[in-house]
């Protein structure tokens, strides 16, 4: 008690503490500081007790409540797909091509294809579907197999090319240079008949005759293809892998053999039939009666050239 020190101005003690002539004073803390101080540790104590909150060895605590920020997720997400359970059994039961009669269910049916769009075909087509070298713009009205609802719906399914599915696209164009079917100049000339087909290069006589002579039966004699065969439409300008001379005389001299996988190993058949509506609204899908020709028996389907 003797080294007990008053401050004179306030007549509060000190903690005996000095810096410089200046001393601290013992002033006790506030009682609400003290009440809220003791409300926390409380609350701390509590929020142990109910909720996971302490690291184990193998799992934390669980907390009385059984309650999980994953528990609380899955809830919602059963929620949320609940909401959606009606729009996809109207779905499920309605043909594609009964869709643009009800537009409301036409656009639910958009949203959720762009939802799976960007999940599983941005990788190849792009995330604004406009693709790239070997791969279709889906943007554009140029379809290899058909780009109706129906036509598109089954492509995506069975693919192209895919092996082990009898019902896949599998056009077949010969190594025209490579097999020796065509010497380079042929190919040459032939590319630049091709090229005259869209405007992009003079006509070549030569290349004309090449044409005539081994193309015309899968192309037609005026170069629009057929569907029946997957064969592209060469007067158009639209070009899957390139429309450079370089470029179409490379495709005649070694014929290119993209594939597509059969999403119906991999999708639900609601969400490739949303798929297919989304792909059909971009622009280029078609209606029913538009087809030019019509693809053969089981090959029904879209994949631009």
């Amino acid at each position: 008690m003797s080294n007990k020190h008053i401050d004179e101005p306030t007549g509060v003690e000190t903690v005996g503490h000095e810096w410089d002539g200046i001393e601290e004073l013992n002033n006790p803390l506030p009682r609400w500081w003290l009440i809220t101080f003791y409300l926390t540790i409380v609350f701390a104590i509590g929020y142990v007790v109910v909720y996971p909150a302490i690291p184990f060895l193998n799992k934390g605590s669980e907390g009385i409540w059984g309650w999980t920020s994953r528990g609380q997720l899955a809830k919602e997400m059963d929620a949320a797909q609940a909401g959606r359970a009606a729009t996809l059994a109207a779905l499920e039961q309605t043909p594609i091509e009964q869709l643009p009669g009800n537009p409301d269910l036409l656009r639910k049916a958009i949203a959720g294809g762009k939802a799976a769009f960007r999940v599983n075909c941005v990788q190849c087509h792009g995330a604004g579907a406009a693709g790239g070298i070997g791969y279709p713009n889906l943007n554009d009205d140029d379809w290899l197999w058909g780009g109706n609802l129906k036509e598109i719906e089954a492509s995506i399914t069975n693919g192209i090319r895919q092996p082990g599915n009898d019902l896949t696209h599998a056009s077949l164009m010969p190594n025209f240079g490579k097999d020796g079917i065509l010497t380079p100049a042929q190919v040459s000339e032939t590319a630049d008949y091709v090229l005259s087909l869209s405007g992009k290069a003079p006509l070549n006589a030569n290349g004309k005759l090449a044409f005539e002579a081994n193309c015309v039966v899968c192309h037609g004699a005026d170069g629009k293809g057929m569907r029946s065969v997957g064969a592209p439409n060469l007067t158009d300008a639209i070009w899957l892998y390139g429309g450079s001379k370089e470029q179409v005389a490379g495709s005649i001299n070694k014929a290119h053999a993209g594939v597509m996988p059969a999403w119906g190993g991999k999708l639900d058949g609601v969400t490739i039939k949303m798929l297919a509506t989304y792909v059909h609204s971009l622009g280029g899908g078609e209606d029913f009666s538009e087809a030019p020709t019509q693809p053969a028996a089981g090959t029904p389907g879209n994949a631009k050239p």
